[in-house]
């Protein structure tokens, strides 16, 4: 198992898809040239949208034979983009399952409000320059604690789906984890952990929050898009730069 970061403003997402720069392309052309083969395989922990970035997420490296860990660890680091990072490689036996293992994830979205950012802020956070009610938006967010059926959070699900997901955390603090000297005085962060999440799910429930920031819905609204689910799929999405998975649980 190999824990890695990336900064994800420049990648069509993790998943491989035709025409466009992925991580998980970028990743799977280094570890060709350093193996000097393509005779493995490699399983991701998560996928990720277009722009979203990476504190912490994993993959499994299926190969043949053992590997020195250290040694792959630094040939990967070498021969990686200055934007994707190795932070460590594990063994693991053929009974892990880097899906099935997984105990839960921990995303993030940084936002601040009542400026226009440093263009430099734009692969981090998000910048909304009208001035947002941001206690309203804290209230809103504990909405989301809890079993809930997300249907109305789901961006084209297939029939199959599961739309009930448990939200173990859902929070908006200051944000004190990130900081730099062209960050806004004051900035946000959207706090979510759960065991997994739909596609889009985050960014449709930071949209709704927006929403009621910005005095376009109510608190009602929030907890009627979680009672009725039948209704149409929400339409504000929030932007993918400010999203990041933070932190993965084995």
């Amino acid at each position: 198992m190999l824990k890695f970061q990336y900064l994800g403003f420049r990648y069509h997402g993790w998943q491989v898809q035709p025409a466009v720069k992925t991580v998980q392309k970028m990743v799977e052309k280094t570890l060709s040239f350093v193996f000097e083969h393509s005779d493995f395989k490699i399983l991701g922990a998560s996928r990720t949208d277009a722009m979203v970035s990476a504190e912490e997420s994993a993959f499994e490296l299926f190969v043949k034979k053992p590997l020195d860990t250290v040694d792959l660890m630094a040939r990967l680091n070498k021969s990686l983009p200055n934007d994707i990072r190795i932070s460590s490689v594990s063994a693991v036996d053929a009974a892990f399952n880097i899906l099935q293992d997984s105990k839960g994830k921990e995303y993030l979205y940084l936002f601040s409000e009542g400026q226009k950012n440093h263009p430099f802020c734009a692969p981090f956070l998000v910048g909304f320059p009208c001035a947002l009610n941001i206690p309203l938006m804290q209230q809103g967010a504990k909405l989301f604690e809890g079993t809930h059926h997300f249907q109305r959070y789901a961006y084209k699900p297939s029939e199959h789906t599961n739309f009930e997901r448990e939200i173990l955390l859902s929070e908006i603090v200051s944000n004190d984890l990130y900081t730099a000297n062209f960050f806004p005085e004051k900035s946000y962060l959207f706090r979510v952990v759960g065991k997994g999440f739909l596609r889009y799910q985050i960014r449709l429930m930071m949209g709704v929050l927006f929403q009621v920031g910005k005095g376009e819905v109510d608190l009602h609204f929030v907890k009627d898009s979680l009672e009725n689910p039948n209704k149409d799929t929400l339409k504000e999405l929030a932007p993918a730069s400010g999203l990041q998975l933070h932190k993965l649980h084995f």
